[in-house]
């Protein structure tokens, strides 16, 4: 028989879970490459043997995705499987006009063919754009069920951007398991904040294995969804996040609507910052689509330390979050609100005093403007990060990020570190769906 020949198009988590799931033990396919984009410095690497199982004994190459129509026409490839998230309708289909044109098919695969099974019940936190305020969710969601008696063990979406092979399965139990295992700034946003509240969480490559790891410590497993992807896990209650701050994204974008459709609860985030017209066009989307769901109204409520008074007539630069300015589209984030709302004089623009691969980044993405993301993949990206942001003239620095930024890079200038917390507004909160959704269970 004749192995249909595949190509993957993602970004170091969904298209190696996607290979794990269909297609590294299956005799009817021959993936012959894996196409990378978003992630600086993922194209040139390959997908390990140790991974990739006894079919492909040299492992899988990985290519930057402007590769893709030679790589078709070269390997004669029979199809391609979208393997990317966060990303436009437009966006896919334009994929899929480059595939089609190039002579392969296209494919996108559903929840049957990659969701994993557990012993477990599964609480996933996702939504339908990055930067829509997940993480504070997750965190909620686990201090609910903690209250509830049950042991919660959190499973993040992947972000792989290391050594692969030593990265299958990653777990994190202390702040000092990110220094060992080599952890981003991206990486350390996510997990540090569950190890603080004393949660378990568990990454990396294979998810069949770290699913049954998890499984081993845990009453409950919660899916911490990233990059606005849908779950790995099947889930018992699917939680989603909307953002009226991006109002539409959440019938425009994939695989956000996915998750937009297919959830238990949503939950509509940011109500104290966005406008009137963007909270109503969320509800609007949610009557023709999801009115049979509950819906949880929330605020992220905003605090810096020292109460604001060092923001007060300065002129700041704002770190924010990297992926929510990226490839999320958002044009501020926790940083620039607490600026504004402590009485900063002036945002700094950092763009004159880049350094690097930074200047990378803003040509990539144009519109971020007077901001600065915490790009931080490697240890050369965060060098270029606390360089530029030692070059920028400012009179204190407003840290955005999920973490605290000092103990990652050295800030010459005053910092001032901003926090944020979900805050339901109203009933049901999310203890009212969480229990209802137990109580069901039991």
């Amino acid at each position: 028989m004749n192995r249909r020949k595949v190509v993957i198009m993602g970004a170091a988590g969904r298209d190696f879970h996607n290979f794990n799931c269909v297609f590294r033990d299956s005799e009817a396919y021959e993936v012959v490459a894996f196409t990378a984009t978003q992630i600086p410095g993922i194209e040139s690497r390959r997908y390990p043997a140790v991974l990739a199982g006894s079919l492909y004994p040299d492992g899988i190459a990985i290519h930057p995705e402007s590769d893709l129509e030679r790589i078709i026409a070269e390997e004669d490839v029979d199809e391609v499987v979208f393997s990317l998230s966060d990303v436009s309708s437009e966006q896919v289909m334009a994929a899929a006009a480059r595939t089609n044109a190039a002579g392969a098919d296209f494919r996108l695969l559903g929840a049957r063919a990659t969701e994993l099974v557990s012993s477990r019940p599964v609480v996933s936190v996702c939504a339908v754009r990055t930067g829509c305020g997940k993480s504070p969710a997750s965190r909620r969601v686990t201090a609910i069920l903690k209250d509830m008696g049950l042991k919660t063990v959190a499973v993040r979406h992947p972000m792989p951007y290391g050594n692969l092979k030593d990265q299958a399965v990653q777990r994190f139990e202390t702040i000092a398991d990110l220094e060992r295992h080599d952890c981003t700034i991206e990486e350390m946003e996510e997990y540090e904040p569950h190890l603080r509240g004393g949660s378990v969480v568990f990454a990396g490559c294979d998810y069949e294995a770290i699913l049954r790891e998890a499984e081993r410590e845990a009453d409950v497993i919660l899916w911490d969804g990233g990059n606005n992807d849908t779950p790995f896990f099947r889930s018992d209650f699917h939680l989603v996040l909307v953002d009226p701050h991006r109002p539409g994204h959440e019938l425009s974008y994939y695989p956000g609507q996915t998750n937009f459709r297919s959830a238990d609860c949503l939950v509509i985030a940011k109500i104290d910052t966005a406008s009137r017209a963007g909270i109503e066009a969320i509800w609007q989307s949610i009557r023709a689509v999801r009115p049979d769901v509950p819906v949880v109204e929330a605020a992220i409520p905003i605090t810096v330390e020292g109460e604001g008074e060092g923001l007060r007539g300065k002129r700041v630069l704002v770190v924010e979050d990297g992926p929510t300015l990226t490839h999320g589209g958002m044009k501020f984030g926790a940083g620039v609100i607490a600026a504004r709302k402590f009485g900063a004089a002036e945002l700094v623009d950092p763009r004159p005093y880049l350094v690097g691969s930074l200047r990378d980044t803003f040509a990539a993405y144009p519109g971020i403007e007077s901001l600065l993301p915490a790009m931080g993949y490697g240890a050369g990206q965060i060098e270029d990060l606390e360089a530029t942001i030692r070059n920028t003239p400012c009179d204190a620095v407003v840290i955005g990020t999920p973490i605290d930024l000092r103990r990652v890079v050295t800030i010459d200038q005053p910092a001032l570190r901003v926090r944020y917390e979900l805050q339901e507004i109203g009933r049901p909160d999310l203890a009212d769906v969480l229990r209802s959704f137990w109580e069901a269970r039991r």
